[in-house]
């Protein structure tokens, strides 16, 4: 209890460190009474899913800063290209013009991808997509993926399930077949072996105010293994088959999702596996803080914390908590490392190299303008990142945790993907290269 009390006073510290020694003092002399809200160009979109994005209100005062959060925080639905607001006086009136341009929302993607970060493990196939399905930024997917870890998925997300509620809904099949990750288990089982999956997912939460989500979800796990063993299976069978429960919290300031500045998240789960069903019977706990700041000019900086906490009388080793594979301090990606329990931390500075410009491709012949307008920038990043595993009642000290530093770059393409290019040194001076999709954190 007193490590995790620390962790949140740190992260507290942390961000007002932020605030009070590197973030520059807004002096914005722009100021600009919203007597009304207009908006265009959402020629499919309803307009409730962009106002329930505002931080504003008719009668607020905005300067500057307030409009540019409120752009990304647009941006961030995922489903638009470009986003402008820009205040005009009509009428004696201060009216505020939402103009967005909407992205194309139907479109299969084809994807290469390495697991673990590793070229040994190409992972390649089809991704489909149906953005903002009926213009209430609804999300219809589906996946096949060949190659290292086969797997194919359909999900459904639904954000407000009325119209205009807060409440959202999602929904989610899918098929794996998953590489054992335990150095412990292949030394049990006497050979590399793969689990295949299959899982059931129902999800229903709401939406409080701007920044808080809650919610429940329920699942149903089929897991198989070639051959039964204790802790590898969680039943006393070769196959588990058992009910999952979680509860989730999500507290979320940040600007831009696909690459926030500035903002902070706290994020909040446990699930109950089992529930003493078939002898399955554990939980699993997950933390994640972030703080992130615009510092010196157009320097930003960023800060992380999370762990994976388990607890049960048997966890199978399918659910130990991992390091060096999804999660991993950079230079040590295909180190192995697992516990009950894992610790990891980031810090992060990142400056533009060639700051969000909106770049048009709509002389490409056949193509819709639609899916060639996109929002692209380079940013250029320094790192350092800790942490460690934890097996039940061993303690876990200093000298336990892997350190690794390094540099890279982001390259945007919004509101589609973020490209990673990173090389990251471990304590012994080793760098390795890493290729990744999506922000760090």
């Amino acid at each position: 209890m007193r490590f995790y009390l620390f962790t949140l006073l740190f992260i507290c510290s942390s961000q007002n460190i932020f605030c009070q020694i590197f973030d520059e003092s807004k002096k914005d002399t722009f100021s600009f009474i919203v007597d009304s809200i207009k908006i265009s160009g959402n020629d499919i979109t309803e307009e409730f899913i962009i106002q329930r994005e505002l931080t504003f209100e008719i009668g607020d005062t905005l300067n500057q800063h307030d409009m540019d959060y409120n752009e990304e925080r647009i941006f961030s639905l995922g489903i638009f290209n470009k986003v402008e607001l820009k205040p005009q006086m009509e009428n004696e009136l201060n009216i505020l013009n939402i103009k967005v341009e909407e992205s194309w929302y139907i479109y299969p993607i084809p994807f290469a991808q390495l697991k673990d970060k590793d070229w040994d493990k190409l992972s390649y196939g089809l991704y489909v997509i149906i953005k903002n399905f009926r213009g209430r930024n609804e999300t219809l997917s589906g996946s096949a993926a060949f190659g290292y870890d086969p797997s194919f998925s359909v999900s459904y997300f639904k954000p407000s399930i009325i119209f205009k509620s807060d409440i959202y809904f999602s929904a989610n099949v899918s098929y794996r077949t998953v590489s054992n990750r335990s150095e412990t288990a292949e030394i049990l089982y006497g050979d590399e072996f793969n689990y295949t999956y299959i899982t059931y997912d129902v999800s229903l939460g709401n939406r409080f105010g701007l920044y808080h989500r809650a919610g429940i979800d329920f699942g149903f796990n089929y897991v198989e293994s070639p051959k039964f063993f204790p802790v590898i299976n969680a039943s006393n069978e070769r196959i588990d088959r058992f009910l999952r429960i979680g509860l989730t919290y999500s507290y979320d300031t940040r600007d831009l999702f696909q690459f926030p500045k500035e903002g902070e998240l706290a994020s909040f789960n446990v699930h109950f596996n089992g529930l003493g069903i078939n002898s399955v019977d554990y939980r699993i706990y997950r933390i994640d803080l972030r703080v992130y700041r615009k510092l010196i000019g157009n320097l930003c900086g960023k800060i992380r914390f999370t762990t994976r906490q388990t607890e049960g009388k048997l966890v199978p080793f399918y659910d130990y908590s991992y390091l060096g594979f999804d999660e991993a301090v950079r230079g040590y990606y295909g180190y192995d490392r697992e516990g009950h329990n894992y610790y990891l931390g980031s810090v992060e500075l990142f400056h533009p190299v060639i700051e969000d410009i909106t770049v048009s491709l709509d002389f490409i012949p056949l193509l819709p303008k639609e899916l060639l307008t996109f929002r692209l920038g380079l940013y250029a990043e320094l790192f350092g990142d800790i942490g460690a595993t934890q097996f039940r009642g061993d303690p876990v000290s200093i000298n336990d945790f892997d350190k690794g530093y390094g540099a890279g770059l982001s390259l945007l393409l919004l509101p589609y993907n973020v490209l990673r290019f990173e090389m990251g040194v471990d304590a012994n001076q080793k760098s390795q290269f890493i290729f990744d999709l999506a922000v760090s954190f």
